[in-house]
């Protein structure tokens, strides 16, 4: 069973976040979504307080949104949620559509999802995330008097967040050693490219549910300009919404948008 954060009334919605995060990356939107919804906030296998992931079987590549998805398909059956509508960031969005796919979900969010750049994207993602996850760990006795400042959450937050001065000296020191301590990042991250080509061979119940897509327009993990587009011209059935101003983590930067997008007010 993966840790996760239960709230809330209503058809079921779980949430899903990207690589090196956890749970209460959804913390600025999870209220106002619960009043809407019976959220199910997860910390994937390797992630957060979830235990690392046994081994993938099927020849499949660990921490890949293959392998994350099979992980996650279980855990609901263990929960005993069927077909929830689901929504995912970065990996989490990869993963999220992937459900969607093979029709375990009735609706699905993806914000900023992984798989929809060209090689150079990939790895600009790749150093992004691993230089993240480098300095952190290289500057850890020194992060919490770094976080504590507007100049330190700008220069060390400010590539996932298009407002990193909103983050809380605390949220921001925990996301830092959540990411350096992840013992499914290396693995995750290495998995990055092969998901992609699987959704364009066959996009099967994506094409018969809605789906919808935020990206923030100050992204810069997976800038938006080319693989926004990208995604549109692979689901072409998708609706694709422009965050402005948001960055690669939209929900501390526009709570109220992204909690509408979640529950169908926008």
């Amino acid at each position: 069973m993966l840790a996760y954060e239960r709230r809330g009334s209503g058809p079921p919605l779980v949430l899903i976040h990207g690589i090196g995060s956890r749970w209460q990356v959804w913390s600025p939107i999870l209220d106002e979504v619960a009043r809407h919804r019976d959220v199910i906030a997860l910390d994937l296998p390797g992630f957060g307080a979830s235990s690392p992931w046994p081994a993938p079987v099927g020849g499949l590549k660990p921490g890949s949104v293959d392998h994350l998805t099979d992980r996650v398909a279980g855990f609901l059956i263990e929960l005993g949620v069927a077909r929830p509508e689901v929504a995912g960031s970065s990996l989490g969005g990869g993963i999220a559509l992937e459900l969607g796919r093979r029709g375990l979900a009735a609706r699905v969010t993806a914000f900023s999802p992984v798989g929809f750049w060209g090689p150079l994207g990939r790895r600009w993602c790749q150093a992004v995330v691993g230089s993240a996850r480098g300095l952190g760990a290289a500057l850890d006795p020194a992060l919490p008097r770094l976080l504590g400042t507007r100049a330190g959450k700008a220069a060390l937050c400010a590539v996932f967040y298009g407002h990193p001065g909103r983050l809380s000296t605390a949220d921001a020191l925990d996301s830092a050693r959540a990411l350096t301590a992840a013992p499914g990042f290396g693995a995750a991250r290495a998995a990055f490219g092969d998901w992609t080509p699987r959704l364009l061979a066959d996009p099967g119940a994506l094409a018969r549910i809605p789906v919808t897509i935020g990206w923030g327009t100050r992204d810069g993990v997976c800038p938006y300009k080319k693989q926004a587009g990208r995604a549109r011209s692979v689901l072409p059935t998708s609706r694709l919404v422009l965050l402005p101003g948001c960055g690669h983590l939209p929900f501390l930067d526009d709570p109220r948008r992204c909690s509408n997008l979640l529950t169908g007010r926008q």
